[in-house]
């Protein structure tokens, strides 16, 4: 006879085998869903890469690919050894208000795809700056601000507003007061920070050679990107990234209603960038009479930048106010570099610090809860209203104090590294390698090499046998035989100095030409040149 069977005990076993494999389930959803999301931001890094490399000149191409290229592997060393210690470390009561000082070099730390996606976002507010300096930053002046930015500065920001111990996050709370930072994706402690580092990086560096006058009178030569279809790409690669960006910030996917929080953060984030597009382009349009490409690019990741701070929680309406306000802001401070004559070749500062900025105060006004609830319950006469338009308006202050102290600490860090590298002369490429481009002289490759376009057949033609004969240089046999043409087709190279394409925007003699990396091309360029004038 068998022995009874102790029901109880093996519904216990079941009920912990089914609660482990739960855990064990919600856990590898969740870290599936944060790794996704951060691979589609860490392809960010490429839409960056194509908006930088076609709103700068051909000959700065391969310095700027370079230099995007290294934000992630720069990136991923200083935040894997100092910044993610520095950003949610443990530490003392009193430090932890401003920094942790544990798990550095992910010492007693397993977390990884929690780290990895909180990499991503380093890399982002470190690629922000490279714009605002483009086609005159000396190289080791790109290799010091973006390792102090992604190990330093945006680290202990995150903190502040992001780590449950930070001052920020946990803010003031008083009587009926309760304030607390509001930044779902980084509307400031990501873009904010970049942009006040690409204000100050742009005025320590000076405008581009040619690119705002010295006598007031003379009109400026508009400097063109080489290339609006990369620029193009390079936008599309960028809203798309977005997405991911704000979406992948509920960091979980596996509670009830975080799909439907993903998916709101989604349909704010495309909105209020539509919204802030489409307000640039008409004001734009009427005050220039053309529909502008670039410039709206701009203005839509300057909407999606807004978006950050409250896409989480705000009503799709409320992209009206977010995304209209940021085009808006962007075009204003767009013209206020221009006023000030501070050159921001890709608008970095007007796009994430104005985008930023403005998110950060729309978070505490249009999303649920805000200041524009609040005036509503208090026009309608709501109970308790007062307390709540008193605490909105606390909010907003609080929102405030934040991004000023966001703004201070980013420039005041980085403030020292361009001085000293201003004085030691490395901030700026002298002014020979910047007109003739950093390309050749800085890399030694050219991102366009003109020998390398063309099939080269154009130099021969057929021949018949007496031709053949006769000549030295001879290519196939029978009647596939070529001979080496007595007027050959002019080659690119020769081309480009036949219409003078010196790749400057100013007028230079003409021994200072460089568009050639030789005497003997420079040379035989100038022969056909002097032929076709005579």
């Amino acid at each position: 006879m068998s022995a009874p069977v102790n029901l109880t005990a093996e519904i216990v076993q079941l009920h912990a085998e089914i609660t482990r494999l739960e855990t064990g389930f919600y856990e590898n959803v969740n870290s599936f869903f944060l790794c996704s999301m951060a691979l589609i931001i860490f392809f960010m890094q490429c839409g960056f890469a194509y908006l930088e490399a076609g709103a700068v000149r051909s000959k700065n191409t391969t310095n700027i690919l370079i230099k995007n290229l290294l934000d992630s592997c720069i990136c991923i060393i200083g935040y894997w050894a100092i910044g993610w210690a520095l950003a949610y470390g443990e530490s003392g009561d009193g430090v932890n208000l401003f920094f942790g000082h544990s798990q550095f070099f992910l010492s007693g730390f397993s977390d990884y795809p929690r780290f990895f996606f909180q990499y991503v976002f380093s890399a982002t507010a470190a690629t922000i700056v490279s714009g605002a300096v483009a086609e005159r930053c000396e190289f080791i002046t790109y290799v010091t601000y973006c390792t102090v930015i992604s190990t330093f500065i945006y680290p202990i920001l995150t903190h502040w507003g992001w780590s449950e111990n930070g001052w920020m996050a946990q803010g003031i709370t008083s009587g009926i007061i309760d304030t607390k930072y509001d930044d779902f994706a980084g509307s400031g402690v990501v873009h904010l920070c970049g942009g006040s580092i690409s204000f100050l990086a742009a005025w320590f560096m000076g405008p581009r050679i040619g690119k705002f006058p010295e006598d007031e009178d003379d009109e400026s030569d508009e400097i063109l990107g080489h290339s609006v279809p990369f620029t193009a790409l390079g936008g599309f690669i960028l809203m798309f990234g977005f997405l991911a960006f704000n979406g992948g910030s509920v960091a979980s996917i596996s509670h009830a209603g975080d799909g439907h929080t993903v998916a709101l953060a989604m349909v704010n984030t495309i909105m209020s960038g539509s919204f802030a597009a489409l307000t640039y382009l008409g004001v734009h349009y009427y005050q220039h009479g053309k529909w502008t490409l670039l410039l709206t690019i701009n203005a839509c990741l300057s909407g999606m930048v807004a978006a950050c701070a409250g896409c989480n929680k705000m009503e799709p309406w409320g992209c009206i106010w977010v995304g209209t306000g940021a085009g808006l802001l962007y075009l204003a401070c767009s013209k206020l570099m221009i006023r000030l004559k501070i050159d921001d070749p890709l608008d970095a500062f007007a796009v994430h610090a104005g985008g930023g900025f403005w998110g950060l105060m729309s978070s505490s006004i249009i999303s649920r809860g805000g200041l524009a609830y609040a005036l509503v319950g208090s026009i309608a006469g709501e109970e308790n209203s007062g307390d709540r338009l008193t605490q909105a308006f606390a909010q907003l202050g609080w929102q405030m104090i934040c991004a000023l102290a966001i703004v201070v600490w980013s420039v005041s860090f980085i403030f020292p590294f361009f001085w000293i590298l201003k004085k030691v002369g490395k901030l700026r490429v002298s002014e020979e390698v910047e007109i003739n481009g950093l390309d050749v002289f800085k890399h030694g490759e050219m991102a366009y090499p003109l020998r390398a376009y063309g099939h080269g057949w154009h130099d021969f033609e057929r021949a018949n046998k007496v031709q053949a004969f006769s000549s030295k240089i001879t290519v196939g046999e029978g009647r596939n035989t070529r001979i080496m043409k007595i007027h050959p087709e002019m080659s690119i190279e020769q081309l480009a100095s036949v219409y003078d394409r010196s790749g400057n925007i100013i007028p230079m003699p003409k021994k200072s030409r460089t568009l050639f990396t030789n005497p003997a091309e420079r040379k035989l360029s100038q022969m056909v040149y002097d032929e076709n004038k005579m």
